[in-house]
């Protein structure tokens, strides 16, 4: 066994672990932070077969930007633990269902009779020389321009639910918010009071020694 085949079994036991400890977490960060290690071991495996634009997107924008939105959104939900898992057992039969059904569909596409190589047009002709990055912008910005597009739109909407759902329990008395024009026309009469007191005499301490 050589060494990257080595490293690949090493990368996918990990990743394979750490999805397990994703869905098997009963605490949200945990699981949360297992993702990332699925998210970095997925990486090594990405640079062991020579895409290392998409090993380190991966690592940049999932690791970097998103992973760091579930975080602060699992922070700000503080979601109580008590009321989930009451109903782990009740929900036990409908999981099972769902998961025979995603690994049937993975079964559909790891088979190459319904989504083979032969089954898809050819991509762009492109010269040996041309870099990974080169080969993944021509093709994003050509044919799969509408798909990245659209990926940027979802991104953008969650960055706005995330904001949404952290707010959706204040009361509109409390939400603090700024205007500016108020804090452009402010005086300084507004913000300070000048008060005349009459002077206060201090009595004079009784002498060292008086009876």
């Amino acid at each position: 066994m050589g060494v990257e085949k080595f490293l690949f079994y090493v990368f996918v036991l990990i990743a394979v672990f750490a999805s397990l400890g994703v869905i098997g977490s009963r605490n949200p960060v945990r699981s949360a932070l297992f993702l990332v290690l699925a998210f970095v071991a997925t990486a090594g495996v990405w640079l062991l077969l020579q895409a290392e634009f998409l090993g380190i997107v991966l690592i940049l924008v999932y690791v970097g930007a998103v992973m760091v939105l579930f975080l602060f959104v699992i922070m700000m939900l503080d979601i109580n633990l008590t009321p989930l898992k009451e109903g782990f057992a009740r929900y036990l039969p409908i999981g099972i269902v769902v998961a025979l059904v995603v690994l049937a569909e993975m079964a559909m596409v790891l088979n190459p009779t319904f989504f083979g190589l032969q089954n898809f047009p050819s991509p762009v002709a492109l010269a040996v020389t041309d870099s990974n990055t080169k080969m993944l912008g021509q093709l994003l910005f050509t044919e799969y321009l509408f798909a990245f597009e659209l990926a940027a739109v979802l991104l953008l909407l969650s960055i706005v639910a995330a904001i949404v759902l952290t707010l959706r329990r204040r009361h509109q008395s409390e939400a603090l918010y700024q205007d500016v024009g108020v804090q452009v026309r402010v005086q300084a009469s507004d913000r300070l009071t000048m008060v005349k007191m009459a002077p206060t005499v201090k009595a004079n301490a009784p002498e060292q020694g008086a009876e």
